[in-house]
């Protein structure tokens, strides 16, 4: 009966080998149970726990070694009994027998043997015995769920099983089987009459009540016979992909501005497959460079896949893909009919490269010496683990490439399947709507609107290595718009791919954004400049299709304006004088509209003074807008957050008051010897005067009344209580911090000539000083 209930759990792996190691665990355990069967009760569950821990060990090093997996039987055994629950519930269907996978079954399968045999060989309660196998088979059928194909003769099996074992262990035992004289033979005819008379009573009575059962239930259970059995994999959260790799997208610009940094080493073990030597291909996408001839072995601009972005909300793109702990050999899908396949091997070895998402050339279907997890929809791979230099594992993928002949004549699915490639968030520029309808507004085939947009970008745009990452509505409206000298219409291959996929998706084009690695050879380094974010396009009958919207090398972009016209928002109907014929005027006589005439236009006087008051009001407005600034940063500082920090500020409003004074503090002083400058700064002033004349003690000298200079080194002491001693400043200390720097501030100013005061207040400095 556990055989059997090996075998059902058996339905969703991917080969036999889990039922026989079930199979050999039920044989252990009750063979263990039988031998001791002399022994006291008390002493067989220790031996049997021994017994299980041997062969449980003999399993995990056999399966791990079939697995190849590496490192010690010690930490495969922790992990596999840490993970053990989550990874057989959350592992990917067929599930291949490795460590962390068969150790509950193998557990589970040993203690429902070691219960059945004692409770039913030594106690002789058959039927109480019965409930751990049966246990065990309820729980693998739920485990199992609607994951398998129906196979109710196992179940016919096991309920025959079961009731054989009833049969045989309910049997009386003989006299001549050494079982004892019958204690019926000593009554008389009469009292054994009655006795089988109350003996049929009784049974049959318990028949009718169990038909009574059956009648009630069998409805029930028919009922739920063509239903679909709950699966637990819902209830258990798979491995997940951290924030880091949930928008890969962003970090194609870091790997840009580091271009030498060493992400990962490539080896091309091995490439075949039905590929014609000395053949063109002419792919849409041929990695920034004309077609090339391919030859025998590893392709040249081979791309690696690490991420595939399918799901963007107008501000990011999101891998939105569910990752299923997986093993070696993973599930694949038919190839579509117009799609040649060949097979790459390579060796893959992790230098710098961080984060869960393990990169591979699509699509892998069988990865050695790393354990990993498997999203089906998008063919992508993660470490749940994380990635670790030095990580070296080897993908066997499937390389597909269509017929790109026919590609004009494809058309792209529609419907609930692809909606999520289809969607367009509220909120897109009106100017890249614009531009999607008159792309598509000539191509009306899927494939030309695609070779437009790819076609419009690759001759626009520039690729820099310096530009800011960002693929959000705003972001790309900027790239596909802005100002050429102002940083516009030039990214790296994040805006690129990010841009085409939302403007084939306004056009009707299932898309989605891939992130990976260019290998120039397909062996050898890869490092961040090889880093690439390509689009690509769902196609029936083809798949998905990569595209290259970025421009070939050395070539120089045109202008946006050429071949994108915006209509204007609010077009103005031409004058009615425009329609009027024009009439002729007599030979040597001037144009009336072409001289200026004394009555029309403005002149020169006026459109000076005009000038002269727009500058003067703009300047108005700056100094405004400054001084406001420089009153709203001081309200910042000396008012908000805690204490520390208002006596940072006010600290900094210090600072700033010497820089505008023209003495500066250097970078080495500590807080006392400021305070010291800060000293001989206003005393040096005093002594001056503000018109750099005599100082205060002269008589009539505006100074002569000044009041003392404020205590600059009690702030000092006030900023050594903030910094060495957090979380001691009061809100008083803070308080008289700002009035200290404010006193002080206002004392320096005080010293300076009128127009040095008027030129310290609008002095726009403090709003973008470094601190």
């Amino acid at each position: 009966m556990i055989g059997l209930a090996g075998a059902v759990l058996g339905g969703v792996y991917a080969d036999p080998l889990l039922g026989q190691l079930v199979l050999g665990a039920a044989v252990g355990s009750v063979g263990v149970s039988l031998a001791a069967r002399r022994l006291p009760s008390w002493l067989v569950a220790p031996l049997s726990v021994l017994a299980l821990l041997g062969y449980t060990a003999a399993a995990l090093w056999f399966t791990a070694r079939r697995a190849d997996l590496p490192g010690s039987l010690g930490d495969i055994t922790a992990d596999a009994a840490r993970n053990g629950i989550p990874r057989l519930l959350t592992a990917l269907i067929p599930v291949e027998p490795m460590p962390d996978t068969v150790i509950v079954p193998l557990v589970a399968a040993w203690l429902a043997g070691l219960a059945g045999a004692e409770v039913g060989v030594r106690a002789d309660r058959v039927l109480l015995g019965l409930t751990a196998p049966a246990a065990l088979y309820a729980g693998a059928l739920y485990v199992v769920g609607p994951n398998a194909d129906s196979t109710p003769w196992l179940t016919v099996a096991f309920a025959a099983a079961g009731a054989l074992a009833l049969a045989a262990g309910g049997r009386p035992a003989r006299p001549e089987r050494g079982g004892g004289p019958d204690p019926a033979g000593e009554l008389g005819p009469g009292v054994r009459a009655a006795l089988r008379a109350r003996t049929l009573a009784s049974t049959a009575l318990g028949l009718v009540v169990v038909l009574g059962i059956a009648a009630l239930v069998a409805p029930v259970v028919a009922r739920q016979v063509g239903t679909t059995p709950v699966d637990p994999r819902r209830y258990v959260q798979p491995p997940q992909v951290d924030s880091l790799d949930e928008n890969p997208l962003i970090r194609i610009s870091g790997w840009a501005l580091n271009p030498d940094q060493k992400l990962l080493d490539v080896a091309t073990i091995g490439a075949d497959g039905p590929r014609p030597p000395g053949t063109a291909t002419p792919s849409p996408a041929g990695d920034g460079e004309e077609p090339a001839v391919e030859e025998d072995g590893p392709l040249p601009g081979q791309r690696i896949r690490l991420a595939v972005l399918g799901d963007y909300d107008g501000v990011t793109w999101r891998v939105g893909a569910t990752y299923r702990n997986a093993g070696r050999v993973l599930p694949q899908p038919e190839p579509p009919p117009d799609v040649r396949v060949k097979q790459v091997v390579q060796q893959i070895t992790i230098d710098s490269l961080t984060g869960r998402l393990l990169p591979a050339v699509p699509t892998p279907g069988e990865v050695t010496g790393a354990r990993v997890a498997y999203d089906q929809d998008s063919g992508t791979l993660i470490r749940p683990e994380g990635l670790t230099t030095g990580l070296t594992y080897s993908v066997t993928s499937r390389q597909e490439s269509p017929d790109y002949g026919l590609l004009p004549s494809a058309n792209v699915p529609a419907g609930d399947e692809v909606a999520r490639f289809l969607r367009v968030e509220p909120g897109a520029p009106e100017q890249m709507q614009q531009l999607a309808a008159q792309l598509a507004e000539e191509n009306g085939a899927p494939y030309a609107r695609a070779d437009a947009i790819e076609t419009f970008l690759a001759e626009h745009y520039r690729v820099v290595a310096d530009a800011p990452s960002g693929h959000a509505y705003p972001n790309l409206n900027f790239f596909l718009f802005g100002p050429v000298n102002g940083g516009g219409q030039r990214g790296t291959s994040e805006q690129f791919a990010a841009a085409f996929a939302v403007l084939g998706r306004m056009t009707g084009l299932p898309t989605r954004v891939v992130v990976g690695f260019r290998s120039p050879t397909g062996t050898g380094p890869v490092r961040g400049a090889d880093a690439l974010a390509w689009p690509e396009v769902l196609f029936d009958g083809l798949g998905w299709v990569a595209f290259d919207p970025l421009p070939k090398p050395n070539t120089r972009p045109k202008p946006v304006e050429q071949d994108f016209k915006p209509e204007p928002e609010d077009p103005t109907p031409p004058p009615d004088e425009a329609t009027q014929s024009p009439v002729a005027t007599p030979s040597g006589t001037p144009n009336p509209q072409a001289a200026p005439g004394r009555g029309g236009g403005l002149g020169t006087p006026v459109l000076v003074g005009g000038g002269t008051g727009g500058l003067l009001l703009l300047l108005a407005g700056l100094a405004t807008l400054v001084v406001g600034l420089r009153r709203s940063q001081r309200r910042r500082r000396l008012a908000e957050g805690p204490p520390a920090q208002r006596i940072a500020g006010a600290w900094r409003e210090v600072t700033d008051a010497l820089r505008l004074a023209g003495r500066p503090v250097p970078d080495h002083l500590a807080a006392t010897e400021v305070a010291e400058h800060a000293r001989s700064t206003l005393h040096g002033a005093a002594e001056r005067g503000p018109d750099g004349g005599g100082g205060p003690e002269q008589p009539g000298h505006p100074g002569a009344l000044r009041p003392a200079t404020p205590p600059v080194d009690d702030l000092a002491a006030l900023v050594n209580l903030a910094a060495f001693a957090p979380g001691n400043a009061t809100d008083d200390q803070a308080r008289r911090a700002g009035e200290l720097a404010v006193a002080y501030a206002a004392e320096l100013r005080a010293d300076r000539p009128w127009w040095r005061r008027v030129l310290w207040s609008l002095h726009p400095g403090p709003l973008r000083w470094r601190r």
